[in-house]
């Protein structure tokens, strides 16, 4: 019996034509085959987008997680969302501050409240009582992934994925420290449900790049309307939001899979980091065209 699976991976929109991306690429493609390997052998979407997720945080080639940069306060405040498409449970956490992993945070919200959005100093408290992973030193610990780029898009590496498992169930996961200098208390699309991320059973999405305009557009949530309403493919439906978010001024791409296991990564950018593994052997791992 054949097995249909499928895997997206992004680092964000935020990529600049003047640098090279090799190590990005390198950890994205190692990222690809351990999450392929999961889905092989059936591991369910929700846990390996957690793990993708996770990883790229931890990585500190993103403005996520670890290689999130300060806001205008010189605090990082980091955000993050988990959506589970068979069920529509989802959680998020924004505005978090002094935790490894976000996405582990708005997981646990999915999982342990009855909630979908945790923020601030309520985030933080219930992340401290699910005993979750702390940063000991933000000095030390945060290296700021992008910090010292020219250009406008060079705040933006937002992480994300997207995940088809055997059994044909879709899942999405969204995790950033959003704009570098950014005002305290800013949030951007990222921990919106809909907006930054948004898993059913017809696909799986995750956002990257200027945030309110992605909020503008309900972007994550829209793709999939788009097929159940217009009968739109997963590609164009993709490729529509994206066009819509250019033409109010914005900036970014996203990831996409459907339940068919098609695989989508538009953007409207200089560049969006980015991986996609399928069980039709389909494998990419770019950063521009």
């Amino acid at each position: 019996m054949t097995v249909t699976w499928a895997l997206a991976l992004h680092g964000g929109a935020g990529a600049i034509a003047e640098r090279a991306y090799k190590q990005e690429e390198a950890h994205m493609a190692a990222l690809l085959d351990e999450g392929a390997a999961m889905l092989t052998r059936g591991v369910s979407a929700l846990d390996v987008v957690t793990a993708m997720a996770e990883a790229l945080e931890a990585s500190g080639l993103h403005v996520a997680g670890k290689g999130a940069a300060p806001n205008a306060a010189g605090v990082v405040e980091l955000d993050a969302s988990i959506m589970d498409g068979d069920t529509r449970n989802a959680g998020a956490v924004a505005g978090l501050r002094g935790f490894v992993s976000p996405i582990r945070a708005a997981r646990a919200v999915m999982e342990h409240t009855p909630h979908v959005l945790l923020v601030g100093d309520g985030a933080g408290a219930f992340a401290a009582a699910q005993n979750l992973a702390r940063v000991e030193d933000p000095k030390s610990y945060y290296t700021p992934a992008e910090s010292g780029l020219p250009g406008p898009e060079s705040g933006s590496g937002t992480i994300g994925a997207v995940a088809l498992d055997i059994s044909g169930k879709l899942a999405a996961a969204t995790s950033t420290g959003g704009l570098g200098g950014k005002m305290p208390g800013r949030v951007g699309d990222t921990p919106i449900i809909g907006a930054g991320c948004w898993a059913d059973r017809r696909a799986a999405i995750s956002c990257t790049g200027l945030g309110e305009y992605f909020i503008r557009v309900n972007a994550a949530a829209d793709v999939s309307a788009r097929i159940a309403y217009a009968g739109q493919t997963l590609e164009s439906a993709a490729a529509s939001v994206i066009e819509d978010v250019r033409e109010l001024g914005g900036y970014g791409g996203l990831i996409a899979v459907d339940a068919h296991g098609n695989i989508a990564a538009p953007f409207a950018s200089q560049g969006m980091k980015r991986g996609i593994a399928s069980s039709s052997g389909r494998r990419e791992v770019k950063t521009f065209q």
